[in-house]
C-alpha cells in the first residue's frame, strides 16, 4: 500500500479541528459551576445542555467508530448478512425504552451518575462491586471505537495500526481532559455533522464503480457471494434473539447514557433527548448498510485492492474504509475517509469520561475520601480519564473483530447492572443481600457459559451447543438473557427473605453485617449523606432512629429537583415496607 500525503493532510485538518472544538469548549466553560461544583460540572455540564447539543452528542454516545463500521461489516460479511446487523435496530430500541421509563426518575432525583441510586439504596460497598462490570464496559466500548479508528486511518495511509490507534485515543484523550462532558459535548457535534457528510457524499460514487453489481439484484440473489441480505438459520434463532435483547436491553444501563439524561436541563428533555438520539441512531447506520452492501456487490479482482476479496484477507472489519479508498475517486475517498477518522472518536471519549467520572465520584469520594476537596475531585478525574484512555488503547491492539468487541462490552452490562437497575428504581424493598445474590448468580451463570472470543470453554453445556473451529463450544441456548433472569428474581427473592428473617426475629439484629435491613441509619447510611452537596443536609437531622423520619431522610439524598418526582424514590420506596 502506498502511502498517500492527500489522506495525511485531510487526518490532520480533521483532527485539528476536532481537537480545537474540544480546547473552545473548554475554554468557553472553564468558569461553569459554582465555588466547590466544578467536579460536578466536569461529569454533568452544569445541567443545562440544551435539545440541539444533547440530541447530537447521545446520538453520537452511540454512533461512533464500532457503530458504522461494525455495521458495514456485519452487512458484509457472507452467511451473516442485514438480518445479522442488530446494532441500529438493537440500540434505538434501548434509547426508546430508556426515555419511557429510565430518563424521568434518573433525571427527576438529581443524580449525578449512574451508581448513584446503587450506593444511595444498596451502600458503597455494593456501589463499588456494581463499577466492576461498569467500568469492563466502558473500556470495552472505548477499545472497539479505537480499534476501528486505527482500522479506518490504517486504510488511508500506509502506517501502522498500532501507531494509528495510539495517536487517536492520544487526542481524544486530551481534549477529554481539558474540557469534561462540554468539550466531549460540543465535538459530538463536529463529529456527527463529518459521519454524516462524509458517507453520504461517498455512498453515490461507491455504487457507480464499474466493479459493483447493483445491490438490489446482489440483495437476494448470488452474484460475488451470498445475499447480504442474509438470512437467520432456525437453529441460531435462539442466539439471535438473545444477542437482539442484550443490546437493546443492555443498551440502557450505561454511565455514557445517563451521563446525557443527568447533563440535560429537565427530566422531559432527557426523555426527548432520548427520542432524538434513537432517530438519529437510525438515520446514522443507513450509510453504513448501503456501504456493507456496496462491498458484498463487489468483484475485488476488478479493483486496485488485488486478487482476493477482503474476506479472504481477514480485512471484514475493515471493509468501510476499503470501500471508500477502492471504489471512490481520490478527493471523495480522502474527504470521506479523513471525516469519518475524525469523527468516530466521538463513543470513545464519553466512555473515557463516564469511567472517569464514576471512579471519581463513587469510589474514590464516596467510598475512600468522603471530605475530600472539589479541586482533588477533579484531579482524580483527569488522572484517571489517562489511566482508563490508556486501558483502552491497550485493549484495542487485541482486537479480533469490531462486532465481537460490540458484544462483550454489553454483556457484563446486561446480566449485572440492568437487574440490578430495575430493582433499585422499581421494585420495593430490595436490599444489599438480594443485590449480592444477584450479582453473584449473574455472573457465575456468564463465565460457565463460556466466551468463544476469550476462547473459554463453557463449564455449563446448554442444549444446541457446538464446537467451532477452535474446538470451543457455541451455546445457541439464549443463556445471557438466562443469567439476566436469575439475577433479576434472585435479587428480589433474596431481599424478601432476608426483610422477613430479620424483621420476624428468626435472625438477631446482629447478623445485619450489612445495615441493610434492621440498621437503617447506621454509619453506612449517614456516609450516604454525600451523595448530595454538603449545603444541601444538616447532618444532626440524620441522628434520630425514629423510621417517620423517613420522609426527610430521603430528601436530603436528592438535588430540589426531585421534590418534582418522589413517588418511585428507592429509599422512600423501602421505608414504606418497613
Amino acid at each position: 500500500m502506498a502511502f498517500h500525503a492527500e489522506g495525511l493532510v485531510a487526518i490532520v485538518v480533521f483532527y485539528l479541528a476536532i481537537l480545537a472544538v474540544g480546547i473552545w469548549a473548554a475554554w468557553k466553560t472553564k468558569n461553569t459551576g459554582s465555588e466547590g461544583d466544578r467536579s460536578e460540572a466536569i461529569i454533568v455540564g452544569g445541567r443545562d445542555i440544551g435539545l440541539l447539543v444533547g440530541g447530537f452528542t447521545m446520538t453520537a454516545t452511540w454512533v461512533g467508530g464500532g457503530y458504522i463500521n461494525g455495521t458495514a461489516e456485519a452487512v458484509y460479511v457472507p452467511g451473516y448478512g442485514l438480518a445479522w446487523a442488530q446494532a441500529p435496530i438493537g440500540y434505538s430500541l434501548s434509547l426508546v425504552l430508556g426515555g419511557l421509563f429510565f430518563a424521568k426518575p434518573m433525571r427527576s432525583k438529581g443524580y449525578v451518575t449512574m451508581l448513584d441510586p446503587f450506593q444511595q439504596l444498596y451502600g458503597k460497598r455494593m456501589g463499588g462491586l456494581l463499577f466492576i462490570p461498569a467500568l469492563m464496559g466502558e473500556m470495552f466500548w472505548a477499545a472497539a471505537i479505537f480499534s476501528a479508528l486505527g482500522a479506518t486511518i490504517s486504510v488511508i495511509i500506509d502506517i501502522n495500526v498500532n501507531i494509528s490507534v495510539i495517536i487517536s485515543a492520544l487526542i481524544a484523550t486530551m481534549y477529554t481532559l481539558v474540557g469534561g462532558l462540554y468539550s466531549v459535548a460540543y465535538t459530538d457535534v463536529v463529529q456527527l455533522f463529518c459521519i454524516f457528510l462524509g458517507l453520504w457524499i461517498s455512498v453515490p460514487f461507491a455504487m457507480s464503480h464499474p466493479a459493483v453489481t447493483d445491490i438490489g439484484l446482489t440483495a437476494v440473489h448470488q452474484v460475488h457471494q451470498a445475499p447480504w441480505l442474509g438470512s437467520i438459520n432456525s437453529l441460531d434463532i435462539y442466539t439471535w434473539l438473545d444477542n437482539f435483547l442484550l443490546l437493546t436491553l443492555g443498551g440502557i444501563p450505561w454511565q455514557a447514557y445517563f451521563q446525557r439524561v443527568l447533563s440535560s436541563s429537565s427530566a422531559t428533555y432527557a426523555q426527548v433527548l432520548s427520542f432524538l438520539a434513537a432517530f438519529g441512531c437510525l438515520v446514522m447506520a443507513l450509510p453504513a448498510v448501503l456501504i456493507g452492501a456496496i462491498g458484498a456487490s463487489t468483484a475485488w479482482n476488478e479493483t486496485e485492492y488485488g486478487v482476493h476479496d477482503p474476506m479472504s484477507n481477514k480485512e471484514a472489519d475493515m471493509i468501510l474504509p476499503i470501500v471508500l479508498q477502492y471504489l471512490c475517486p481520490v478527493y471523495i475517498s480522502f474527504f470521506g475517509l479523513g471525516a469519518v477518522s475524525a469523527a468516530v472518536m466521538s463513543s470513545a471519549d464519553s466512555s473515557i469520561l463516564s469511567a472517569s467520572s464514576m471512579f471519581a465520584r463513587n469510589i474514590y469520594q464516596l467510598s475512600f475520601r468522603q471530605n475530600a476537596s472539589d479541586r482533588e475531585i477533579v484531579w482524580v478525574m483527569r488522572i484517571t480519564v489517562f489511566l482508563f484512555g490508556a486501558s483502552a488503547t491497550a485493549m484495542a491492539l487485541l482486537a479480533s473483530s469490531v462486532y465481537g468487541l460490540w458484544y462483550l462490552s454489553s454483556d457484563l452490562v446486561y446480566i449485572i447492572i440492568f437487574p440490578q437497575l430495575l430493582c433499585v428504581l422499581f421494585i420495593k424493598g430490595t436490599n444489599t443481600y438480594g443485590a449480592i445474590a444477584g450479582y453473584l448468580f449473574g455472573l457465575v451463570l456468564r463465565i460457565t457459559g463460556g466466551e468463544p472470543y476469550l476462547y473459554l470453554q463453557p463449564l455449563i453445556y446448554y442444549p444446541g451447543c457446538y464446537p467451532d473451529e477452535n474446538n470451543i463450544y457455541i451455546q445457541r441456548f439464549p443463556f445471557k438473557t438466562l443469567a439476566m433472569l436469575t439475577s433479576f428474581f434472585t435479587n428480589i427473592i433474596v431481599s424478601y427473605l432476608a426483610k422477613y428473617l430479620f424483621e420476624s426475629g428468626t435472625l438477631p439484629p446482629k447478623l445485619d453485617f450489612l445495615d441493610a435491613v434492621v440498621a437503617r441509619y447506621s454509619r453506612e447510611h449517614m456516609d450516604k449523606a454525600t451523595l448530595v452537596k454538603s449545603d444541601n443536609i444538616v447532618l444532626n437531622e440524620l441522628a434520630p432512629v425514629n423510621p417517620r423520619h423517613s420522609l426527610t431522610l430521603s430528601s436530603t439524598f436528592t438535588n430540589k429537583e426531585a421534590f418534582n418526582y418522589v413517588d418511585s424514590s428507592p429509599e422512600l420506596s423501602n421505608t414504606e415496607d418497613d
